[in-house]
C-alpha cells in the first residue's frame, strides 16, 4: 500500500511526448516540468501537482490504494479541462514496476490507456502513457517523463 511513497516531495521533470498520441511516426516535442508530491491516509493516498511552464497548464494526479483488491486508481486532471479523466488501475510487480490499465477516448477515439512506472529510486523515477486502439495488440507510447529528485 506504499508503493508511490518514493514520490513524495519535489521534483524537476523531463518531458517527452508525441505531437501526435496515436502516431507513432509522428514527431517529440520536449518540454520541462515541476511536480510535488505528497503521501496521505498512512500511504493509502497520493496527490501531486505538475507544472509545465512552458505549456503554461498545469495537472494532478490523484492515487487511491484498495486494499481489498490491492490495487491503485490513479485519476488524471488538468486546468485545460477541469475534467476528471478516467482511472487507470493496476499494480506494482515484484520487480518495482507499476502498471496501470484504463478506458478513454482521444481525438474521438476509443482508447486504452497504460501508464507504467519504472527505474525507481530515491533519486529518479520514469513514468510512461501508451495507447492501443487495437485491443492491446499493439502500443503507442505517447508521452514519458523522466523524473529527478530535487535537492533542497
Amino acid at each position: 500500500m506504499n508503493d508511490f511513497d518514493f514520490l513524495h516531495g519535489e521534483w524537476a521533470v523531463a518531458n517527452r511526448r508525441r505531437t501526435d498520441f496515436l502516431d507513432e511516426a509522428s514527431e517529440w516535442e520536449e518540454f520541462p516540468g515541476a511536480s510535488r508530491a505528497s503521501r496521505h491516509f498512512g500511504g493509502l493516498a497520493n496527490f501531486d501537482e505538475i507544472e509545465f511552464p512552458t505549456l503554461g497548464f498545469s495537472g494532478l494526479t490523484l492515487r487511491l490504494y484498495d486494499a481489498e483488491r490491492a490495487e491503485w486508481s490513479l485519476y488524471w486532471s488538468n486546468d485545460l479541462t477541469g475534467v476528471l479523466f478516467p482511472p487507470v488501475v493496476g499494480r506494482f510487480g515484484a520487480d518495482g514496476r507499476g502498471e496501470f490499465y484504463g478506458d478513454d477516448t482521444h481525438d474521438g477515439k476509443d482508447v486504452r490507456v497504460r501508464y507504467v512506472w519504472s527505474g525507481i529510486s530515491d533519486s529518479a523515477a520514469r513514468w510512461e502513457q501508451a495507447f492501443s486502439v487495437d485491443g492491446e495488440r499493439t502500443w503507442v507510447t505517447n508521452w514519458v517523463m523522466e523524473l529527478s529528485r530535487r535537492v533542497s
